[in-house]
Protein backbone atom coordinates (compact mmCIF):
# COMPACT_ATOMS: atom_id res chain seq x y z
CA UNK A 1 0.00 0.00 0.00
CA UNK A 2 1.21 3.63 -0.87
CA UNK A 3 2.13 5.76 1.88
CA UNK A 4 2.43 8.70 -0.53
CA UNK A 5 -1.08 9.99 0.17
CA UNK A 6 -1.63 9.19 3.78
CA UNK A 7 1.57 9.77 5.36
CA UNK A 8 1.38 8.26 8.76
CA UNK A 9 1.28 11.96 10.67
CA UNK A 10 1.01 12.41 14.54
CA UNK A 11 0.67 15.84 16.33
CA UNK A 12 3.65 16.39 18.79
CA UNK A 13 3.85 18.65 21.75
CA UNK A 14 4.37 21.55 19.90
CA UNK A 15 1.56 23.34 17.68
CA UNK A 16 3.96 23.77 15.00
CA UNK A 17 5.67 20.17 14.73
CA UNK A 18 4.72 16.66 13.34
CA UNK A 19 6.21 13.40 13.37
CA UNK A 20 6.21 11.17 10.49
CA UNK A 21 6.89 7.50 10.18
CA UNK A 22 9.04 6.87 7.15
CA UNK A 23 8.11 3.53 4.73
CA UNK A 24 11.01 2.51 6.45
CA UNK A 25 9.47 2.57 10.41
CA UNK A 26 11.97 5.16 11.14
CA UNK A 27 10.43 8.21 12.98
CA UNK A 28 11.26 11.84 12.00
CA UNK A 29 10.34 15.01 13.48
CA UNK A 30 9.29 17.84 11.22
CA UNK A 31 9.09 21.68 11.95
CA UNK A 32 6.44 23.23 10.14
CA UNK A 33 7.42 26.84 9.21
CA UNK A 34 4.86 29.56 9.95
CA UNK A 35 3.32 32.45 8.24
CA UNK A 36 6.01 34.72 9.20
CA UNK A 37 9.02 32.96 7.58
CA UNK A 38 6.96 31.82 4.24
CA UNK A 39 6.19 35.46 3.53
CA UNK A 40 9.62 36.55 4.13
CA UNK A 41 10.84 33.94 1.71
CA UNK A 42 8.43 34.63 -1.07
CA UNK A 43 8.93 38.70 -0.52
CA UNK A 44 12.68 37.54 -1.45
CA UNK A 45 10.97 35.20 -4.35
CA UNK A 46 8.94 38.02 -5.53
CA UNK A 47 11.63 40.70 -5.43
CA UNK A 48 14.25 38.58 -7.24
CA UNK A 49 11.12 37.86 -9.98
CA UNK A 50 10.59 41.56 -10.44
CA UNK A 51 14.31 42.48 -10.87
CA UNK A 52 14.74 39.72 -13.43
CA UNK A 53 11.38 41.33 -15.80
CA UNK A 54 12.75 44.71 -14.93
CA UNK A 55 15.85 43.57 -16.72
CA UNK A 56 14.23 41.86 -19.18
CA UNK A 57 12.05 44.73 -20.41
CA UNK A 58 15.53 47.12 -20.39
CA UNK A 59 17.26 44.37 -22.76
CA UNK A 60 14.39 43.69 -24.77
CA UNK A 61 13.00 47.43 -25.47
CA UNK A 62 15.04 48.21 -28.31
CA UNK A 63 13.90 44.95 -30.21
CA UNK A 64 10.45 46.59 -30.97
CA UNK A 65 7.94 44.13 -31.60
CA UNK A 66 9.64 40.90 -31.29
CA UNK A 67 11.72 42.89 -28.10
CA UNK A 68 7.76 42.78 -26.84
CA UNK A 69 7.03 39.25 -27.52
CA UNK A 70 10.23 37.89 -26.07
CA UNK A 71 9.55 40.10 -23.01
CA UNK A 72 5.87 38.90 -22.48
CA UNK A 73 6.57 35.02 -23.02
CA UNK A 74 9.74 35.23 -20.26
CA UNK A 75 7.90 37.58 -17.80
CA UNK A 76 4.94 34.58 -18.22
CA UNK A 77 7.60 31.81 -17.87
CA UNK A 78 9.42 33.74 -15.06
CA UNK A 79 5.99 34.05 -13.15
CA UNK A 80 4.24 30.35 -13.28
CA UNK A 81 7.49 29.05 -13.42
CA UNK A 82 10.21 30.15 -11.21
CA UNK A 83 8.77 28.32 -8.19
CA UNK A 84 8.15 24.85 -9.98
CA UNK A 85 11.94 24.90 -11.19
CA UNK A 86 13.49 25.70 -8.16
CA UNK A 87 11.26 24.10 -6.04
CA UNK A 88 12.00 20.03 -8.33
CA UNK A 89 15.53 21.17 -8.87
CA UNK A 90 16.63 22.36 -5.51
CA UNK A 91 15.41 19.89 -3.45
CA UNK A 92 12.09 21.90 -2.85
CA UNK A 93 13.86 25.02 -1.80
CA UNK A 94 13.34 28.11 -4.06
CA UNK A 95 16.33 31.17 -3.47
CA UNK A 96 14.14 32.67 -0.90
CA UNK A 97 13.16 29.70 0.92
CA UNK A 98 16.99 28.36 1.06
CA UNK A 99 17.79 31.87 2.34
CA UNK A 100 14.95 31.49 5.34
CA UNK A 101 16.20 27.69 5.84
CA UNK A 102 12.83 26.18 4.66
CA UNK A 103 12.14 23.84 2.21
CA UNK A 104 8.89 22.08 0.52
CA UNK A 105 8.72 18.40 0.73
CA UNK A 106 5.56 15.81 0.35
CA UNK A 107 3.82 14.37 2.67
CA UNK A 108 5.77 11.74 4.44
CA UNK A 109 8.90 13.71 4.03
CA UNK A 110 9.94 12.97 0.73
CA UNK A 111 11.00 15.21 -1.96
CA UNK A 112 8.66 16.77 -4.09
CA UNK A 113 7.73 16.26 -7.79
CA UNK A 114 7.03 18.05 -10.55
CA UNK A 115 3.34 17.61 -10.74
CA UNK A 116 2.68 18.27 -6.82
CA UNK A 117 5.05 21.35 -7.44
CA UNK A 118 3.25 22.34 -10.53
CA UNK A 119 -0.32 21.39 -8.52
CA UNK A 120 0.49 23.66 -5.31
CA UNK A 121 1.85 26.73 -7.56
CA UNK A 122 -1.44 26.98 -9.72
CA UNK A 123 -3.06 27.01 -6.94
CA UNK A 124 -1.74 30.44 -5.45
CA UNK A 125 -4.64 31.95 -8.13
CA UNK A 126 -6.84 31.16 -5.66
CA UNK A 127 -4.39 31.99 -2.30
CA UNK A 128 -3.45 35.32 -3.45
CA UNK A 129 -7.32 36.17 -3.44
CA UNK A 130 -8.95 38.55 -2.73
CA UNK A 131 -4.99 40.73 -2.36
CA UNK A 132 -1.95 39.84 -0.08
CA UNK A 133 -2.31 35.97 0.10
CA UNK A 134 -5.43 36.86 2.57
CA UNK A 135 -7.26 33.32 1.69
CA UNK A 136 -3.30 31.79 1.83
CA UNK A 137 -2.74 33.30 5.04
CA UNK A 138 -5.50 32.38 6.71
CA UNK A 139 -5.85 28.35 5.88
CA UNK A 140 -2.28 28.17 7.21
CA UNK A 141 -3.69 29.55 10.08
CA UNK A 142 -6.68 27.38 10.27
CA UNK A 143 -4.84 24.27 8.94
CA UNK A 144 -3.34 21.94 11.78
CA UNK A 145 -0.45 21.88 9.49
CA UNK A 146 0.40 25.15 8.58
CA UNK A 147 -0.77 24.23 4.35
CA UNK A 148 -2.32 26.45 2.12
CA UNK A 149 -4.78 25.93 -0.31
CA UNK A 150 -1.79 24.62 -2.67
CA UNK A 151 -0.19 22.57 -0.26
CA UNK A 152 -3.31 20.78 0.90
CA UNK A 153 -4.05 20.01 -2.42
CA UNK A 154 -0.88 18.79 -3.76
CA UNK A 155 -0.39 16.71 -0.46
CA UNK A 156 2.93 18.95 0.28
CA UNK A 157 4.10 21.04 3.47
CA UNK A 158 6.78 23.74 3.97
CA UNK A 159 9.40 23.13 6.37
CA UNK A 160 12.28 24.15 8.36
CA UNK A 161 15.77 22.96 7.22
CA UNK A 162 18.20 24.43 9.44
CA UNK A 163 21.15 22.74 10.77
CA UNK A 164 20.59 23.61 14.43
CA UNK A 165 16.92 22.61 14.35
CA UNK A 166 15.67 20.14 16.93
CA UNK A 167 13.72 17.96 14.49
CA UNK A 168 17.10 16.40 12.41
CA UNK A 169 18.47 14.10 15.02
CA UNK A 170 22.34 13.05 14.81
CA UNK A 171 22.71 9.66 13.25
CA UNK A 172 24.97 7.32 15.17
CA UNK A 173 27.84 6.60 13.59
CA UNK A 174 28.14 3.92 11.62
CA UNK A 175 31.97 1.85 12.78
CA UNK A 176 30.81 -1.99 12.59
CA UNK A 177 33.31 -4.60 12.06
CA UNK A 178 31.90 -6.65 8.69
CA UNK A 179 34.70 -9.74 9.02
CA UNK A 180 31.91 -12.14 10.91
CA UNK A 181 29.54 -11.80 7.45
CA UNK A 182 32.66 -12.20 4.64
CA UNK A 183 30.66 -15.16 3.86
CA UNK A 184 28.02 -13.57 3.40
CA UNK A 185 25.98 -13.64 0.02
CA UNK A 186 24.28 -10.32 0.03
CA UNK A 187 24.18 -9.88 -3.56
CA UNK A 188 20.13 -10.13 -3.92
CA UNK A 189 19.69 -7.08 -1.11
CA UNK A 190 19.31 -4.17 -3.09
CA UNK A 191 20.65 -0.41 -2.53
CA UNK A 192 17.07 0.82 -1.31
CA UNK A 193 16.98 -2.16 1.43
CA UNK A 194 20.24 -1.03 2.60
CA UNK A 195 19.33 2.31 2.99
CA UNK A 196 16.32 1.25 5.23
CA UNK A 197 18.55 -0.27 6.71
CA UNK A 198 21.32 2.62 7.45
CA UNK A 199 18.06 4.65 8.51
CA UNK A 200 17.64 2.34 11.26
CA UNK A 201 20.64 1.82 12.86
CA UNK A 202 21.67 5.89 12.41
CA UNK A 203 18.54 6.69 14.51
CA UNK A 204 17.42 3.37 16.94
CA UNK A 205 19.23 5.34 19.62
CA UNK A 206 16.08 8.14 19.60
CA UNK A 207 13.37 4.97 19.73
CA UNK A 208 11.64 4.05 22.64
CA UNK A 209 12.67 0.21 23.32
CA UNK A 210 9.57 -1.52 21.96
CA UNK A 211 9.13 0.24 18.87
CA UNK A 212 13.38 -0.25 18.14
CA UNK A 213 12.77 -3.96 18.39
CA UNK A 214 10.21 -4.45 16.44
CA UNK A 215 11.35 -1.90 13.86
CA UNK A 216 14.56 -4.66 13.85
CA UNK A 217 12.45 -7.49 13.86
CA UNK A 218 10.61 -6.19 10.69
CA UNK A 219 13.73 -5.20 8.83
CA UNK A 220 15.40 -8.79 9.77
CA UNK A 221 12.07 -11.03 8.68
CA UNK A 222 12.14 -9.35 5.91
CA UNK A 223 15.69 -9.49 4.51
CA UNK A 224 16.93 -13.04 6.45
CA UNK A 225 15.55 -14.57 3.47
CA UNK A 226 17.85 -12.87 0.89
CA UNK A 227 20.95 -13.29 1.76
CA UNK A 228 22.94 -16.60 2.39
CA UNK A 229 24.91 -17.93 4.82
CA UNK A 230 23.09 -16.01 8.18
CA UNK A 231 23.88 -18.61 11.09
CA UNK A 232 20.42 -18.23 13.04
CA UNK A 233 21.52 -17.16 16.36
CA UNK A 234 22.41 -13.79 14.73
CA UNK A 235 20.31 -11.29 16.62
CA UNK A 236 17.95 -9.06 14.23
CA UNK A 237 19.93 -5.99 15.18
CA UNK A 238 23.41 -7.95 14.84
CA UNK A 239 21.91 -9.37 11.71
CA UNK A 240 21.07 -5.53 10.66
CA UNK A 241 24.67 -4.19 11.48
CA UNK A 242 26.33 -6.58 9.50
CA UNK A 243 24.44 -6.78 6.52
CA UNK A 244 25.01 -2.68 6.10
CA UNK A 245 28.55 -3.31 7.02
CA UNK A 246 29.74 -6.04 4.64
CA UNK A 247 27.61 -4.24 1.89
CA UNK A 248 29.14 -1.14 2.61
CA UNK A 249 32.28 -2.69 2.14
CA UNK A 250 31.91 -4.61 -1.02
CA UNK A 251 30.38 -1.43 -2.37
Amino acid sequence: MSTDDGPRATPVSYEDRMAIATPEGVEVELTLAGVGSRFIAGAFDFTIQILVIIALAVILQPAGDAGAALFTTGAFLMIFFYDVLFEVLGGGRTPGKRLNGLRVVRSGGRPITLVRSALRNILRIIDIMPGFYAVGMTVIFITPRNQRVGDLAAGTHVVRDRHGDRSVRQPEPMDIDASPAQTWDVSAVSSEDVAAVRAFLERRSALRAENRNQIAAELASRLRGRVGGVPPDVGDERFLELLAAVKAARS
